[in-house]
């Protein structure tokens, strides 16, 4: 008999089971008597398992003046205590490997850069205002770096697509691996005022589908709420009771599943997962961590644990993640492109990462001993919206965990692991301006002592994705500026015009090159049948395009916003993302986007009466935003998502051949709906 199970209390219906003899005990029949006091007690008596406290402590942060000058007193010196380490500890094949296709990445970026930059200001007119167009030439210099280094990682990615990566981890190597007994696995889900039935139909799925595998001994699943409305926390009681009935009635063990509500609610998801940590980590080797809206198979989950037992200096895995789950027009075009063109991106960056990939903070197993001597997330020092508890903890603790000198890889060829997008561009919004927040926070921590340059430089990269809205921005202002100013007027204008057109094409070309080479590797690798056949691809591919072209400049617009609002001090106010599917009214869209049409119909009548020879050049920016609420509310109709999917069109493998423990989710999830509709 396992130990640590026999040390778990059992439900209030199997207490009088558990005292022996004839019958219940006079204890037993009291303390049946008295569950609710119990519970008003001491919530989480019945709902979770004895604690085991331990501690997760958190060391404060250098700050990003203080550690450039370390970092630059440590250069100074030699780095010579860095140099007799590497002696003592040669590097591994991996890291080799590493180290020469970073070189290469930077070289190719670096160059194409450089070059562009170059013809573009040598390609540009004499201008009457200098100063701005130093900005701009400096502006371009920066955006063009940015999109090529893009398209090299989904060039990189194209390449593993087709060749494969021998230094890269592999599910193949474990296949025949025997999961130890003591190799004991938490699977935690953090949640917060969610949609109560979607949430446990993806959990009841997954833990099914881990029953399966034989292996459900060596899992327990904890649901760690931070809800505090009553009728939510009563829900999610409700259901987990449910669920705990619905597998006790399976075959086989069925999986321990526990409840945490938790009382002090700090520092959100990742002060819930901390708040684990320190009372039950102890308990567990390793750690999956779920968002609400995550579905994962058992065998993707045995996998991980036995890839941790097979390499034990790893510290976190990551799979890579597909998304699929909602019906909408905006939803099923954002997982077609992230199966097609994400994916390549993705299979970059590990093909240059390997070993210090980074983590996104769900569908990923962590090494619980040194996530907890190593991981814990001290506040940023300081005021305003840049301070105070991190709020995107996947990056940082990618970075720690590296540091502690544990790696931190993705496993790309691991299938099995789901996730939902948001179903329209509202909620997208909504998402990224909590992302957008996050990794502006995580960038003062670039310079911190002992981090790896990769991390340090994905810290950077995180922060970039979003401050290069309000630079293409900066840029598209400064070229009317000159426009108007007359500097983009004169004889000098003909004869660089071929020029200045041809270096927009290239950039153009850096943007949509991806997608191209995603569809050339689906074709490549024979996978088209699953996209609904050559013609459909072509033709989804197309309209996802479209879509992405009119979408960009509200993104843009958006993120741009998002970052003054940051930088100004305006703190967020967290708000977890819807997960059910409902179609926009026009109310809620028009409040959210009007005011970005307003401002762009005024800037759009302003420059037809000045200059009206420069509107052509701002409308491919200009139309789509004046668009922008009749298209998201469209783009979030499930009708017209479920139209195209009818017709073959926006199809991906995973909705050509449902994977079960998806089919289980949506059955789950479809019961759960017409119990609702029918109380």
């Amino acid at each position: 008999m396992d130990p640590h199970r026999a040390s778990r209390p059992l439900p209030l219906r199997q207490a009088s089971e558990a005292d022996g003899g004839g019958g219940p005990s006079p204890a037993a029949r009291a303390r049946a008597r008295r569950p609710a006091l119990r519970e008003q007690r001491h919530p989480n008596a019945v709902t979770a398992p004895p604690l085991q406290r331990g501690s997760m402590p958190t060391r404060p942060w250098t700050g990003f003046w203080a550690g450039l000058a370390s970092g630059l007193l440590l250069a100074a010196s030699g780095l010579l205590g860095r140099r007799e380490a590497t002696a003592a500890a040669p590097r591994q094949p991996w890291e080799r490997a590493a180290a020469r296709r970073r070189a290469a990445f930077l070289a190719i970026a670096g160059a194409s850069s450089v070059v562009a930059t170059v013809l573009y200001a040598g390609a540009r007119p004499d201008d009457t205002a200098p100063a701005l167009a130093a900005v701009q030439v400096a502006l371009f210099a920066i955006l063009s770096a940015w999109v090529v280094t893009g398209f090299v990682t989904a060039l990189m990615g194209f390449w593993v697509t087709l060749r494969g990566d021998r230094h890269g981890l592999s599910v193949r190597a474990v296949q025949d691996h025997v999961l130890a007994a003591d190799a004991r696995t938490a699977i935690v889900m953090p949640i917060c005022e969610e949609h109560v039935p979607t949430v446990f139909a993806g959990l009841r799925a997954t833990c099914e589908s881990l029953m399966a595998t034989g292996q459900a001994a060596r899992f327990d699943v904890f649901v760690l709420s931070d809800s505090s409305t009553p009728a939510q926390v009563a829900a999610e009681r409700a259901a987990w009771e449910d669920l705990r009935a619905a597998l006790a009635e399976q075959s086989g063990a069925p999986v321990e599943v526990y409840l945490r509500h938790r009382q002090r609610r700090t520092h959100r998801k990742a002060g819930n997962v901390a708040d684990f940590c320190r009372r039950w980590g102890r308990d567990y080797r390793y750690m999956v961590v779920l968002d609400a809206d995550s579905v994962m198979s058992g065998d993707c989950l045995v996998t991980l644990a036995k890839l941790m037992e097979a390499h034990p200096r790893a510290g976190i895995l990551q799979t890579a993640t597909q998304p699929i789950g909602h019906a909408t027009l905006h939803a099923r075009a954002q997982q077609f492109a992230a199966r097609l063109t994400g994916r390549l991106f993705t299979l970059g960056l590990q093909y240059w990462q390997l070993g210090e990939s980074h983590y996104w903070g769900h569908n990923a197993i962590l090494r619980l001993e040194p996530f907890m001597q190593h991981c814990g997330l001290a506040p940023l020092p300081g005021r305003g919206g840049l301070s105070g508890g991190i709020l995107s903890h996947d990056f940082v603790e990618a970075a720690l965990m590296r540091r502690a000198g544990y790696q931190v890889w993705l496993v790309p060829d691991l299938e099995g692991s789901y996730e939902q997008q948001p179903p329209d561009l509202l909620s997208e919004l909504q998402r990224d301006r909590r992302w957008c927040q996050g990794n502006l926070m995580n960038a003062r921590l670039v310079a911190e002592p002992g981090l790896h340059r990769v991390h340090r430089a994905m810290l950077a990269i995180g922060a970039m994705s979003y401050l290069a809205a309000p630079l293409w921005l900066a840029f598209l202002v400064s070229g009317a500026a000159l426009w108007l100013s007359g500097g983009l007027l004169d004889g000098g204008m003909a004869a660089s015009r071929i020029e200045l057109v041809g270096l927009w094409l290239w950039a153009l070309c850096m943007l949509f090159l991806p997608r191209v080479l995603g569809l050339i590797a689906v074709l490549l690798r024979g996978e088209q049948a699953a996209f609904g056949g050559t013609a459909r691809l072509l033709v989804s591919a197309a309209f996802e395009t479209a879509l992405a072209l009119l979408q960009a400049p509200v993104r843009m617009a958006a993120h741009a916003l998002f970052v003054v609002v940051a930088l100004t001090g305006i703190r967020l106010h967290w708000t977890s993302p819807p997960r059910e599917a409902t179609a926009l009214a026009w109310g809620a869209a028009a409040q959210r986007l009007l005011p970005l049409s307003a401002v762009v119909a005024a800037a759009a009548a302003a420059l037809a009466t000045t200059a009206p020879h420069a509107l052509a050049a701002v409308l491919p920016v200009a139309v789509p935003l004046l668009l922008s609420v009749p298209m998201a509310v469209f783009t979030s109709d499930a009708r017209l998502g479920a139209t195209l999917r009818a017709r073959g069109l926006l199809l991906i493998p995973e909705e050509a051949g449902s994977p079960a423990v998806l089919r289980r989710a949506g059955l789950h999830a479809g019961r759960a709906a017409r119990l609702l509709r029918a109380a």
